[in-house]
């Protein structure tokens, strides 16, 4: 692999504000094309992608909106349940937001008439990140800068709280076994939890800080990588970032950014089995960073648009 140094996006979608958070969904929603959600100050867009790589009727990308949900406040975070499905009917939108409120809002909708929010209460201060259980969607975990990580049912109640040493960053759920969660803190330990036991069974620790961001490699668990300081850390391999996410589709790939905002900001894709990056996005990379599920493309947010890298393998 050679690196594509300094390209433009592969696709752009415009869009109608600037972009804070931009998701993928991870799960198959029974659809050929792949959820995604968008959020702004007031709004979150859920739509359908459909890609060229996938399709060959398709000319680059087609983003096909399904539905603009009025959020009361600019959206942080957002996660996609696993219920979400296109193939069924009713159909079924279920995702859940984050605010400066701190406070989570799971909406749900049928994407005709019924429209349903669910306000969860309960953080003391902002929330970092959040993520549903993968194989059912019942339970939601997010952590925040009040030194918690809280787990919910989707009625609002908190069924399991870990007190954290220092802000949580960033939680991910094993994608099989749902009694193993793992939570990043900003002082630079990561821990996996039992949520039978709720005890930690597992930490590391990165050495630097403050840590900013940390992901697990869902097609391969054993790897876990994380953003700490001016490095980003795997096997003692370094290199400026704010965010880190793994590929879905290949075990190897993962890509990180610059601090949004950063005029000179890039996005980066890595390759394990490559020093040096595999391609370098030239953009100013605004906020969100998020894999399609079974392509090996990432996408994130800027000012009133979605930047979409597509990654030869």
């Amino acid at each position: 692999l050679q690196c594509d140094s300094g390209r433009g996006a592969s696709y752009t979608v415009p869009c109608d504000d600037y972009v804070h958070v931009v998701e993928f969904s991870p799960f198959d929603s029974g659809s050929a094309a792949s959820l995604l959600a968008y959020g702004g100050n007031q709004y979150v867009v859920v739509g359908s992608c459909r890609f060229q790589e996938e399709d060959v009727e398709v000319e680059g990308v087609e983003f096909t909106k399904l539905r603009v949900f009025h959020h009361a406040l600019r959206v942080d975070c957002l996660a996609w349940s696993p219920e979400s499905r296109l193939d069924r009917l009713p159909q079924l939108i279920r995702f859940c937001t984050a605010a400066a409120d701190r406070n989570l809002r799971l909406l749900t909708s049928d994407l005709q008439n019924k429209h349903e929010v669910k306000v969860m209460e309960g953080h003391s201060n902002y929330i970092n990140q959040i993520v549903f259980e993968p194989t059912e969607g019942k339970q939601i975990a997010s952590v925040s800068d009040d030194h918690t990580c809280r787990v919910w049912d989707l009625e609002g109640n908190e069924t399991t709280t870990f007190r954290l040493r220092s802000p949580g960053v960033s939680v991910c759920w094993h994608p099989e076994d749902i009694f193993k969660l793992m939570v990043a803190e900003k002082k630079g330990t990561i821990r996996f939890y039992d949520l039978v036991t709720q005890q930690a069974i597992l930490s590391l620790e990165c050495g630097h800080s403050p840590l900013m961001s940390a992901d697990w490699c869902l097609t391969n668990t054993i790897k876990v990588g994380a953003v700490t300081g001016s490095d980003w850390v795997i096997w003692d391999i370094t290199l400026c970032g704010a965010h880190i996410k793994w590929s879905r589709a290949n075990e190897n790939l993962f890509s990180t950014t610059g601090c949004p905002g950063k005029i000179n900001s890039q996005l980066l894709v890595h390759h394990l089995g490559h020093p040096q990056p595999v391609m370098i996005g030239s953009a100013v990379v605004g906020a969100g960073l998020s894999w399609h599920r079974s392509l090996p493309l990432c996408v994130i947010g800027g000012d009133r648009k979605l930047l979409f890298w597509m990654t030869e393998m």
